[in-house]
């Protein structure tokens, strides 16, 4: 069940970087964009490297820290994905306003890979076996 785990999010986080990375570009502000805003196609590039990375971290160590990287990463997309798409929010802080009511087939394709890399990382994140050595004042067990 580890490697399938392992493939579920590295391919789940796989969607949400090529859709990401794909729709960097429209993101870029306009010349009527408000001044501390992080740009929108920053915010997608940033987004697509952390899913790429945290699925690679996955695929090569199998660890709790790992697993919560990526379910860190995936849940915060999916969070994002759906308030954008539901709520105007307006701008929040730094983060330029970035509502879009409109659905399309590669918010889907991102929705589900996303929802399915968070599931399965939160399922690796609490069946994985500790990678720690063990003590080394431990010896055999004694027997009576």
């Amino acid at each position: 069940m580890g490697v399938l785990l392992r493939v579920l999010v590295a391919a789940g986080l796989a969607a949400d970087a090529f859709v990401h990375w794909r729709f960097a570009p429209d993101m870029a502000p306009g010349p009527n964009a408000a001044s501390g805003t992080i740009p929108g196609d920053d915010l997608f590039r940033a987004q697509a490297l952390l899913a790429a990375a945290a699925g690679l971290l996955v695929l090569v160590w199998a660890r709790r820290w790992t697993y919560a990287v990526a379910f860190l990463v995936a849940a915060s997309a999916v969070g994002a994905l759906v308030l954008y798409y539901s709520v105007d929010v307006g701008r929040l802080g730094p983060i330029p306003a970035m509502y879009d009511p409109h659905w399309y087939g590669d918010k889907t394709i991102s929705l589900i890979g996303e929802g399915i890399a968070t599931l399965a990382a939160l399922v690796g994140f609490f069946t994985v076996r500790g990678a720690d050595p063990a003590p080394a004042h431990a010896g055999p067990a004694l027997s009576r």
